[in-house]
């Protein structure tokens, strides 16, 4: 884990004591549209957090050996740390690993987000994520693999990724509702974050994106927050248990390859290269396909 994730954790938790306080306050006062925390949920979604974070030391262990070996055999030399404009191109191809690599791993109706804590499985969008997007447990993390072949070293990779999860801390929210426009069109932000947490049928499989949300426009994976239809938090078939371990198993069970059709592969021509994806079973709701 990257240094600048673990001097967030202190502000992370303060966010997050600030936010349970905020929300307990509103939904006295009968806010609608509030879910809040549930005290289970944060305690089984704490759980998994620890856990991934031991877990994410390991990979990161893996992907450094693996990227630098890459590093080694590289085609370019865009890693310069002291130029502005190599971390810019940084930014924006470490957005779209990051971008790939949920589209691959993680469907929204799948029951973990990257593989990482009960974020998606939660039937409660607000819950502690303090580096649960950290753990990214795909094999070595192949996906940040071509941005060593382009010359960015191991730690500069590690710095994008970690400026990544960082803002996406913030994302996870019911208090912000909509930003001005054009935020909304380019930034991934709370109301699009939202969607992905989703398992509404239209909300299935949507917004992606790490810090930008332009990929999914791109790739025709977007789909805006419709105040008409309220984000339902959670996956298609809920578990019915709170045991991370349980959690956690349901997880890797739930999972197998599939091919991308109908709604799918029409709108992932794109990001449907990136891997093969992975079945959580969300095409079959109440026994109908999921159109």
């Amino acid at each position: 884990m990257s240094n600048l994730l673990i001097f967030s954790i202190p502000g992370f938790l303060t966010l997050l004591a600030l936010e349970v306080l905020w929300t307990s306050r509103r939904l006295r006062e009968g806010a609608p549209g509030l879910r809040g925390y549930e005290t289970k949920d944060t305690f089984a979604s704490l759980a998994m957090g620890v856990g991934n974070v031991v877990i994410s030391a390991l990979t990161t262990l893996g992907a450094v050996a693996l990227w630098t070996w890459a590093y080694r055999h590289r085609a370019l030399s865009l890693g310069q740390p002291t130029l502005w404009w190599s971390w810019l191109l940084l930014f924006f191809a470490e957005d779209f690993a990051t971008t790939c690599f949920i589209a691959r791993t993680t469907p929204c109706a799948c029951c973990g987000r990257r593989t990482s804590t009960i974020t998606v499985a939660s039937t409660s969008i607000c819950r502690p994520r303090c580096g649960s997007r950290g753990s990214r447990q795909s094999p070595v993390r192949i996906f940040w693999l071509p941005l060593a072949l382009l010359g960015y070293p191991p730690p500069m990779i590690l710095t994008a990724e970690a400026i990544s999860l960082i803002y996406q801390f913030w994302i996870h929210t019911e208090t912000v509702r909509k930003l001005p426009w054009p935020l909304e069109w380019l930034f991934n932000t709370p109301s699009h974050h939202r969607v992905h947490h989703g398992k509404n049928v239209r909300y299935l499989d949507r917004n992606h994106g790490g810090v930008l949300i332009v990929w999914d426009r791109l790739f025709g994976t977007f789909t805006a927050e419709d105040a008409r239809e309220p984000v339902a938090y959670g996956i298609t078939h809920d578990l019915a248990t709170f045991n991370p371990l349980r959690i956690a198993v349901a997880r890797i069970r739930g999972s197998r390859p599939r091919p991308a059709t109908g709604r799918l592969a029409s709108g992932r021509v794109g990001l449907s290269v990136c891997a093969a994806r992975l079945e959580p079973g969300w095409l079959e709701l109440d026994g109908r396909p999921a159109a």
